[in-house]
Parts: C-alpha cells; sequence; structure tokens
C-alpha cells in the first residue's frame, strides 16, 4: 500500500514538481544574480519554505537589516497560512509524527492537492499527505539549488519570469473547478478576491480576503443547516 500511496501522490505532484522546479531555479539565480552563493537560497528555501516571503527577503537582505519590517512584511505575505490551517486541522488529526513535517510543510499548492483529493481505497490518506507535503518541499528546495548552482555560469534577464508561478495556480482553480458539484465558494472567493484588491490594494488583500470568505462560509454553512 505505501508503494500505491507514494505512486499515487508523485503523480498528483507533477505539475507541481515542474511550477516549482522552475520557479525555485529562477530565485536560485536571482539571488546569484544579487551576490549570494548557492548556499543562501538553498537554506533560505529549507528554512522559509515560502517562495514569495524568501523573494521579498532576498530583496532585505541587500540593505540595512529592519527585524521588525521584515516581520511585518513576511506575516502579511503568508497570513494565508493561517486560514489554511483552520482548513488543514479536522484532516491532520491523528496524525501522530506526521503532523510537525504537515504543518511546517503546509504551502498553497500542497493545502490543494491534500485537501481536495479524493483517493482510492489502495492509497493511505495520512501518508499521502505526508508524501505531497515532502515531495512538494523537495521540489522546492532542489529547484532553488539548482538555480544558485546555474546562476554561478549564466546570466539571464528574470523578468516576467514569476508568472509561472500565477499560471499554476490558474492551472491548480480550473482543475478544482472542473470537479465541483457546487462552483459557489469558487466564484466568489474568485469575485471577492478582486473587489479586495480593488480596495485594499496588492499587499493587504489576501487576508482581507481570506476573513470575508470564511464569515460568508459561516453563514452559508448555518442557514443550510438550519434549512
Amino acid at each position: 500500500m505505501k508503494h500505491q500511496t507514494f505512486k499515487y501522490a508523485f503523480k498528483e505532484t507533477l505539475p507541481i514538481m515542474i511550477g516549482f522546479a522552475f520557479l525555485g531555479m529562477t530565485y536560485g539565480i536571482y539571488m546569484q544574480q544579487m551576490g549570494f552563493n548557492f548556499l543562501y537560497p538553498t537554506l533560505m528555501a529549507m528554512t522559509i519554505f515560502g517562495g514569495s516571503v524568501e523573494f521579498v527577503i532576498a530583496n532585505f537582505l541587500t540593505k540595512a537589516f529592519n527585524p521588525w519590517l521584515v516581520f511585518m512584511i513576511a506575516f502579511i505575505i503568508s497570513s494565508r497560512h493561517i486560514f489554511y490551517g483552520i482548513s488543514m486541522l479536522e484532516r491532520y488529526e491523528g496524525t501522530g509524527w506526521r503532523k510537525p513535517l504537515l504543518i511546517f510543510g503546509l504551502c498553497d499548492e500542497t493545502f490543494s492537492i491534500n485537501y481536495v483529493a479524493k483517493l482510492p481505497d489502495n492509497v493511505n490518506h495520512q501518508n499521502f499527505m505526508l508524501y505531497v507535503t515532502m515531495l512538494n518541499y523537495i521540489y522546492w528546495v532542489g529547484g532553488a539549488f539548482l538555480g544558485g548552482i546555474m546562476g554561478s555560469f549564466i546570466q539571464l534577464d528574470l523578468k516576467g519570469l514569476g508568472f509561472s508561478m500565477t499560471a499554476l495556480f490558474i492551472v491548480i482553480f480550473m482543475n478544482q473547478f472542473m470537479h465541483e458539484t457546487s462552483h459557489f465558494s469558487s466564484l466568489s472567493g474568485l469575485v471577492i478576491a478582486i473587489l479586495m484588491v480593488y480596495i485594499f490594494g496588492g499587499t493587504m488583500f489576501m487576508p482581507a480576503s481570506m476573513l470575508l470568505m470564511i464569515v460568508i462560509l459561516y453563514v452559508k454553512s448555518k442557514r443550510e443547516a438550519a434549512s
């Protein structure tokens, strides 16, 4: 069963591998071009494991150190993980020794797979979540390492390459959308996100969108339970 579970997890993470490897290498090359050797992107990918935060921190490393500013920026960018964590509380229950790894490795793409995956009978759910988490972690760290090495030998114009992760999110969204029985959460999330970008701007729209979505889905669930 372990072999089948790993095989199924690997198949589910193949699109993530392509996106993470490509963007991870971009990050490694970017760090190299900023004057840091391959150890910096590799260690930052291993410990921070947050793509957007890592790109931002790379810029802060070239300026006067301001820990409070770094903390606030990192908290704002990664605040969505609070809501991911709340959503995964029930699924992570009873995972034992796996839980610390599952918590540390929770990212957008891992959440997208582990939360909605419909597994066959021969796949262990807890091991599947662990394999997905660890595979995505390896993809990102490996990409950053390779990019850091490659950056020593090649010079690239990296402008616009960040859109690769946006494209990956669009693919994940469309895959979930096509398999939903109800599109209420997807469409409402899309509308709310666009509205919050307009109101709060690109920095604060994510936590605002998440909070509003929680309120809407909570009210919806209460009405359905009452009826």
